[in-house]
């Protein structure tokens, strides 16, 4: 399946996904509308985006108030050597952990966490600082979104 770079997308392949973004459920006709070309035309480039792998798929964003209704937090975690395979198997099973990255830098990973309610957090971050090759965790909690462009960075697992 061949890979699609962003120096191969055009600017109507950035305007739709930029589009998408805002309202993945958008209708092909108002997208055409909107872009200026035909709905055939945003058939095929959605069907090319998606084969490629640039659209991996449509999901749903939680609106300000169900967010509101908990926590969520930012936990840069710092492991043994050795121990990251351990360590990604028991946060895995945590239904919290929205997001876990491999990141560069003080962290060996950054986890986003959705909990509801403080005492959930306190539970979690000690669940995941007793992990067998947790050696350290840094929490920030997230106190207001500014800007939400679609959801957080959550790169391909390489599958």
């Amino acid at each position: 399946m061949p890979d699609l770079t962003h120096s191969v997308l055009d600017e109507i392949d950035r305007q739709l996904i930029a589009a998408l973004q805002i309202n993945a459920r958008e209708s092909v006709a108002t997208l055409a509308r909107n872009l200026g070309i035909a709905r055939t035309t945003v058939n095929s480039r959605l069907a090319r985006l998606e084969k490629s792998g640039v659209i991996t798929g449509y999901g749903v964003r939680l609106g300000q108030r169900v967010a509101d209704g908990g926590l969520q937090a930012y936990v840069g975690i710092t492991v043994k050597p050795r121990s990251g395979k351990e360590v990604l198997r028991r946060l895995t099973a945590m239904a919290e952990v929205q997001v876990l990255c491999t990141v560069s830098g003080e962290f060996d990973y950054v986890a986003w966490l959705r909990a509801d309610s403080p005492e959930r957090l306190d539970l979690l971050l000690d669940e995941i600082g007793n992990v067998e090759g947790v050696e350290r965790t840094t929490t920030s909690i997230i106190l207001s979104c500014k800007i939400d462009r679609g959801q957080p960075l959550a790169p391909s697992s390489g599958a």
